[in-house]
């Protein structure tokens, strides 16, 4: 398995192409061995990984596109560019960002989040980190935050590779297959024995340039005895072809630790959503998912946990926002393996002016899971009559002894309580906002009053009438 040729013989015209309106290098689009040969080349990859990639490449061109989500209509991943390079490497100091690239994450408000709420911050510009930076005191500590192509030829080089796509193996699906050939960027979370981290760490992704894919690959490792909170944020502006998102996050939780894994995702309506996120907690472990879905044309989008071992527990808490144009399928995933563990899944999805939401969930109760407990709660309110709300929930218990439950609920604005607040002086518009802010406020409760601000005001904007 793997390849004859070297880099030296690839064809270098495949990379030297420049995107004109961002002043970027970009591969060709499309997807071949001479693509990913020099893509590891570029990333400077150790043996393994660039055979990693070739045997995905192999998968991939075997598997067919998943057959579980709304259908990828306008998507032609021949017409995608697997990897484009800003005219950046990656910066430790803000300063040194370039400009345009810094007025971008300027307004979406990073280094002010830095400043005030973060023990560290990674922003990443297309393919590529931009900026990366930790707080002396976080590191002092032991944590380690860097991007994984760094961490992946620094000290922990061998703890990466053995767990790198180890919870999400590149044959689960293709567009998994796909981020094992191509992935770039991502960042790298390490956090010892022990260390409880007072202020989140963040990660934030722009897909900037047009008819690209974005393939970071995050991976965090929080030992026994510790905590961590990690937001992740992702924004891309409109274009009028399709932009592929298809990153990949692995989550390990030790023994005793909690990891809270915030998302606020602000895709462009013209992105493909495809993200594989997956945990797996030991002994006494508690994985928390946060998760915010306002853009993108399709979502795939189901965080899995893995409860491996005994007294382990999961908790999602999501909201997902369906707009004209968008096909939302999104849920959560839950395997309960290991005695006396505990899942709990709490759903939000709003649809308006014909956009679809789909819930879609799976429990997983194991033979040996006894004494398990599982609830899963979806409510769906529709803000007109011609979008479209569907609950897909799955369960599998093999054991008798075990407690599970679920629920659901579709319903639509009362126009009662719109007239009431009209009645007090506020417009149509801003009152349906405000019932919908309330019939979130489940997620936005959950996190830091900064993000918690930003969600609702994504809210507000996706409320305004279509133009």
């Amino acid at each position: 398995m793997g390849s004859n040729k070297t880099v030296t013989d690839i064809d270098r015209s495949i990379y030297d192409i420049r995107d004109k309106e961002n002043n970027d290098y970009r591969m060709r689009s499309g997807l071949t061995e001479e693509i990913v040969l020099k893509l590891s080349e570029e990333k400077n990859d150790p043996d393994w990984m660039r055979e990693f990639r070739l045997r995905s490449l192999e998968i991939y061109n075997r598997l067919d596109i998943p057959d579980w989500g709304p259908p990828l209509s306008g998507l032609d991943i021949d017409n995608i560019s697997t990897y484009v390079r800003p005219k950046s490497d990656m910066k430790q100091s803000w300063d040194d960002v370039p400009e345009d690239i810094k007025d971008t994450f300027e307004r979406l408000g990073i280094p002010q989040a830095e400043r005030s709420s973060l023990a560290g911050v990674g922003a990443q510009y297309d393919s590529e980190l931009v900026y990366h930076n930790v707080r002396d005191s976080v590191s002092k500590q032991g944590v380690v935050y860097t991007d994984l192509e760094s961490a992946l030829r620094g000290e922990y080089a061998e703890l990466i590779k053995d767990r790198f796509m180890k919870l999400v193996p590149p044959a689960d699906h293709k567009f998994a297959a796909l981020h094992g050939a191509v992935w770039s960027g991502g960042s790298f979370a390490y956090v010892p024995s022990g260390v409880h981290l007072d202020i989140p760490l963040q990660s934030y992704f722009r897909l900037n340039a047009k008819g690209a894919g974005q393939f970071e690959h995050t991976l965090i490792i929080v030992e026994d005895n510790a905590y961590l909170h990690f937001i992740e944020g992702c924004s891309a502006p409109k274009y009028n072809v399709a932009n592929l998102h298809a990153g990949c996050v692995e989550l390990y939780v030790g023994k005793n630790s909690t990891l809270r894994y915030s998302t606020i995702e602000n895709w462009s309506k013209n992105m493909f959503n495809l993200n594989t996120k997956r945990a797996v907690a030991e002994e006494g472990g508690r994985v928390e998912w946060v998760s915010g879905s306002f853009g993108s044309h399709t979502s795939y989008l189901y965080p899995m946990t893995i409860l491996k071992g005994k007294g382990s527990s999961m908790e999602f808490t999501g909201i997902t926002f369906a707009g004209e144009g968008q096909d939302l399928d999104t849920g959560a995933k839950v395997v309960h393996s290991a005695p006396d563990t505990s899942s709990a899944i709490n759903t939000r999805s709003i649809s308006k002016s014909g956009g679809v939401s789909t819930y879609r969930s799976a429990v997983v109760i194991n033979k040996n899971a006894k004494g398990s407990r599982s609830s899963v709660s979806c409510e769906s309110l529709m803000l007109d009559d011609i979008s479209r709300s569907d609950t897909i929930p799955a369960i599998d218990i093999r054991t008798s002894d075990c407690a599970v439950g679920h629920e659901a609920r579709i319903g639509r604005i009362s126009d009662d309580e719109v007239f009431y607040l009209m009645s007090r002086g506020m417009s149509e518009e801003d009152a349906r906002a405000l019932i919908v802010s309330g019939f979130a406020d489940s997620v936005s409760k959950e996190l830091p009053l900064e993000y918690a601000v930003e969600m609702n005001n994504l809210i507000r904007l996706e409320m305004k009438p279509e133009r």
